[in-house]
């Protein structure tokens, strides 16, 4: 396990301040000893939190071409039958992921091929499990194309609390399955896009680890 190259500019902010305050709670105390330590272990839980939100486990993957693995850490939230707006323009099977503040936030390749499209969308921060987060909410859009199955599409939308979404996709790029292509700062979801012919391996309210659970399969 190590920490992710997004928390870097947060953990040196988060240190900085967590250790400037433990200097001055007791470099000049004004305040009860009892009350300082106190104080002082909820700054050293709150430091810890942050670290351990950044975490990357190692997750060794060695790819299945006939199955769609989960991007995300986090619960199943929806499983249904809608319509596909902003790329397909047709019928798709719809599996959102929902991510805790305390899950990875760390966003992985659900199939292997070439990203035939990727778009960022600006937008609103409403919560992750609200319906129109997935139209309205800020958010990126990847679509990989698999040699064999065809296209698949994932989208990383941030919610109340995510405020940043990053997402390392670009046209014409390489997709590896089991890879890193995103990061998401707390709260959020991620949902994808699965042909009709795609047969489901997930529940509603399962919880689903990244880069591991397999999704969907495919029929040929």
């Amino acid at each position: 396990m190590h920490l992710h190259r997004e928390g870097t500019p947060t953990l040196l902010l988060g240190t900085a301040v967590v250790f400037g305050l433990l200097f001055a709670l007791w470099n000049w105390p004004v305040l009860p000893n009892a009350l300082i330590i106190l104080i002082s272990a909820l700054l050293l839980i709150v430091l810890g939190i942050l670290f351990w939100f950044f975490r990357v486990p190692a997750r060794p993957f060695k790819g299945d071409d006939r199955c769609v693995v989960a991007p995300a850490d986090g619960k199943v939230v929806a499983i249904e039958e809608v319509h596909e707006p902003e790329y397909f323009k047709d019928r798709r099977i719809q599996v959102s992921i929902f991510m805790s503040p305390l899950n990875v936030h760390v966003n992985w390749y659900p199939i292997g091929g070439t990203t035939s499209y990727y778009r960022y969308h600006p937008g609103k921060y409403l919560v992750a499990w609200h319906p129109k987060s997935s139209t309205e909410n800020e958010r990126s859009t990847v679509v990989v194309k698999h040699p064999v199955h065809g296209e698949v599409l994932f989208r990383q939308i941030a919610g109340a609390l995510a405020r940043r979404i990053c997402t390392y996709s670009h046209e014409g790029g390489p997709a590896q399955q089991g890879t890193e292509f995103g990061f998401i700062k707390f709260g959020s979801r991620v949902d994808l896009f699965l042909p009709l012919t795609a047969k489901v391996d997930v529940t509603i309210g399962e919880a689903v680890t990244g880069c591991s659970t397999v999704v969907a399969r495919f029929n040929a």
